[in-house]
C-alpha cells in the first residue's frame, strides 16, 4: 500500500467515524466526501483492478453479513429473498440490456446485456445501516440483507455468461441455465464444507485468537476454491457464514466475544474504503467522457438509472401478490392433507428436504409443517421501502472496471459501461439513500407488535430457563450431599439462591472456613449458565424463540460467564 492509498483509507475512516458519531448514514457521507475530494489536486487517483477488488473486499463483507443474519428468519423469508435475489436481477439485466441496446446499437445486444448484469445487483450496506438506525422491522431487514447475500451470485453468473459471448464464445440459453445451476450447487457445497470444517475447529479449540484468525481466512478460501471449481464464490461464502452463524451459540463464549468486535472493525474499515473508492472514481469517469461523445454517454447513463429505479417496484409488487396467491394454494393443499389424514406424506417430504439436514432436525410436528408453508407477510408499506432500497455498490463498479478489459468490447462500449455503472452507483446511493429515511418516516414502517412479541418470548423462555436451572441445581444438590454431607448443605443452598437471583458476585474476604471454594462455586455457576443456554437453543430450534432475541439473551449470559472467569483470574493473581 502506498502512502496515498493509506491516507485515503484513513480519511475515509475518519469521515465514517464522524457520521457514526452524528447518527448519519456513513456510506452516503463517505461517498459525498470522496466525490468532493476527487477534485483536489493532491488526492491521488485510486486505480484498483476490478477482479482484485471483488476477490479481496467482497468475501469478508459477505461473510460478516451472513454471520449476522438469522438463519431461521432467512429461511422463512426465502420466497421473497429468492424472488429479489434471482428473479429481479434477471429481469433488471434483461430490461436494462434491451433499453441500452435500443439507445446505443453499437454496444451490441450481448454487450448491452453485460451492462444490464453489471448494474442489476443492489448493495444493501447503506440500506441496512439506514434501516438499523431508524428501527426498520426485522422482517424488512431480513429481506434486504438476504437479497444482498444472493443477488451478487446471480449477477456475477450472468456477467460470466455475457462476458463469454462478448469475447466470441457461443453460449445457448440452456448453457447459461446450466452454468447458473452448477454455480449454485458447487458454491453451496463448497460453502457448507468450509462451514462444517470451521465449526469443528471452533468447537475443538478454546483459543479465541486462533479461532478469529481462521474466521478471517476462511471467507477468502471458500470464495477462491468455489470460483476455481466454476461455482459461485459468493454463495460459498454466504452458505459458510449462515452455517457458522447458526451454530455459533454452541461454541465457547470467548470465541463469540472475540469474533464480534473483530468483524465490526473489519466491516467498518472495508465499507469506508469501498464507498470512498466509489466517489474517487469520478476523475476516471470524466476522462472517459472526454474521449468520446459525452452527451450520448450521459444520456444513456441517465436513462439506465431511471430504468433501474422503475423496474424494482414494478417487479416487487406483482411478485409479492403472486407469492401470496401461491401460498394460499399450498395452504389449501395442506388443509386437505390434514382433513384426509395424509400429513405423513408431508412429513416424509420435509424430512428429505436438504434444509432438514442443514439444521440437524426435521419439522415433524403439524405446527412446524404448517409454519414451513407460511412466508413472512409484507405490507404495501414494507414493499415500498424495499422498492426504494435499491442502492448499488462496489460490485457494480468493480465488475464494470473488470469488463473494460474484455477483448470483445470496443472503446466506445467500454466507455459506456464504465460511465453508466458509475452514474447508476452514485445516483442510487445519493438519490435513494438520502430520501430513504424520509420515506420510512412518512410511511411509518415500524412494528410495535414485534417488540411486544419479543417481550412475550423473553418472558416465556426465562420462565422455562428458571425451571430447567432449578432442576439442574436439585441434581447438583444431591451430588453435593453425597460429596460433603448434610453439614454443608446450607452453604450450597445459599449459593444456589444467589444464582437464581442472578447475583453471582464474588464473596467477601471474610468467608468462613466451612464455605465452598471459589472453584466449586465457579463450576456450579457455569453449569447453571450451560443448561440455560441449551434451553435457548432448544426454543430457537422449536420455533418458539426468534434468533435475534436468542442472541441478545446469550450475549447477556456470555457477560455473566466473562465476569465469573475474570473474578477467578483476579483471585489466582492474589
Amino acid at each position: 500500500m502506498d502512502a496515498g492509498l493509506f491516507f485515503i483509507v484513513v480519511g475515509a475512516v475518519a469521515v465514517a467515524a464522524v457520521a457514526r458519531r452524528r447518527g448519519w448514514p456513513a456510506p452516503l457521507l463517505v461517498t459525498v466526501a470522496a466525490l468532493a475530494a476527487s477534485f483536489l489536486p493532491f488526492v491521488p487517483e485510486v486505480d484498483v483492478d476490478g477482479h482484485l477488488l471483488l476477490n479481496v473486499v467482497l468475501p469478508p463483507l459477505l461473510y460478516s453479513a451472513a454471520l449476522d443474519v438469522s438463519f431461521v428468519s432467512f429461511r422463512r423469508s426465502m420466497p421473497q429473498i429468492r424472488r429479489l435475489g434471482v428473479g429481479l436481477v434477471v429481469v433488471t439485466a434483461g430490461v436494462v440490456g434491451l433499453v441500452a441496446w435500443l439507445l446505443m446499437p453499437s454496444l451490441t445486444l450481448p454487450g448491452a446485456l453485460l451492462l444490464g448484469a453489471i448494474v442489476a445487483p443492489p448493495d444493501a450496506v447503506s440500506a441496512a445501516s439506514i434501516g438499523r438506525r431508524l428501527g426498520l422491522p426485522r422482517r424488512v431487514m431480513t429481506v434486504l440483507s438476504g437479497e444482498s447475500l444472493i443477488n451478487d451470485a446471480t449477477s456475477l453468473t450472468l456477467y460470466r455468461v455475457f462476458a463469454a459471448i462478448v469475447a466470441g464464445a457461443t453460449v445457448s440459453v440452456g448453457d447459461g441455465i446450466w452454468q447458473f445451476v452448477l454455480a449454485v450447487v458447487i458454491g453451496t457445497a463448497v460453502g457448507l464444507a468450509f462451514g462444517i470444517g470451521l465449526h469443528q475447529v471452533r468447537m475443538r479449540l478454546d483459543d479465541p485468537v486462533v479461532n478469529g484468525t481462521f474466521g478471517l481466512l476462511a471467507p477468502f478460501g471458500a470464495y477462491a476454491f468455489a470460483e476455481h471449481l466454476l461455482g459461485s464464490g459468493v454463495l460459498a461464502v454466504v452458505a459458510m457464514g449462515l452455517f457458522v452463524g447458526f451454530n455459533a451459540p454452541r461454541t465457547s463464549y470467548t470465541t463469540r466475544q472475540q469474533e464480534k468486535p473483530l468483524w465490526l472493525s473489519a466491516d467498518f474499515l472495508l465499507e469506508s474504503f469501498v464507498f470512498a473508492y466509489i466517489g474517487l472514481q469520478l476523475p476516471r469517469v470524466l476522462s472517459e467522457l472526454g474521449t468520446g461523445e459525452s452527451g450520448g454517454l450521459i444520456g444513456l447513463a441517465l436513462v439506465v438509472l431511471l430504468v433501474v429505479l422503475v423496474v424494482r417496484p414494478l417487479f416487487i409488487y406483482p411478485a409479492n401478490a403472486w407469492g401470496q396467491a401461491w401460498q394460499r394454494i399450498r395452504l389449501r393443499r395442506w388443509e386437505r392433507a390434514v382433513a384426509t389424514g395424509k400429513v405423513d406424506v408431508w412429513r416424509e417430504r420435509a424430512a428429505r428436504h436438504p434444509r432438514a439436514r442443514w439444521i440437524g432436525r426435521h419439522p415433524l410436528s403439524e405446527e412446524q409443517l404448517h409454519s414451513s408453508l407460511v412466508e413472512t407477510r409484507l405490507s404495501w408499506r414494507d414493499n415500498a421501502v424495499i422498492s426504494w432500497a435499491g442502492m448499488r455498490g462496489v460490485v457494480t463498479l468493480a465488475t464494470a472496471l473488470a469488463a473494460s478489459d474484455l477483448a470483445g468490447l470496443d472503446e466506445r462500449a467500454r466507455q459506456a459501461i464504465v460511465v453508466t455503472a458509475f452514474v447508476v452507483t452514485v445516483g442510487t446511493l445519493l438519490l435513494q439513500g438520502m430520501t430513504l429515511p424520509w420515506l420510512i418516516g412518512a410511511l411509518g414502517v415500524v412494528d410495535d407488535a414485534e417488540g411486544i412479541e419479543d417481550a412475550r418470548q423473553v418472558a416465556a423462555v426465562r420462565a422455562r430457563s428458571r425451571e430447567v436451572g432449578k432442576a439442574y441445581l436439585r441434581r447438583m444438590r444431591t451430588e453435593w450431599v453425597r460429596r460433603h454431607g448434610e453439614s454443608r448443605l446450607a452453604v450450597f443452598d445459599a449459593f444456589a439462591e444467589r444464582l437464581v437471583r442472578v447475583e453471582a458476585s464474588e464473596r467477601g474476604e471474610g468467608e468462613s472456613a466451612g464455605s465452598p471454594t471459589y472453584d466449586e462455586f465457579l463450576a456450579l455457576a457455569k453449569g447453571w449458565l450451560a443448561v440455560r443456554r441449551q434451553i435457548l437453543l432448544q426454543e430457537r430450534d422449536a420455533g418458539n424463540l426468534s434468533e435475534e432475541v436468542m442472541h441478545e439473551l446469550i450475549e447477556a449470559m456470555d457477560a455473566e460467564e466473562l465476569a465469573l472467569d475474570t473474578r477467578g483470574a483476579l483471585r489466582a493473581e492474589r
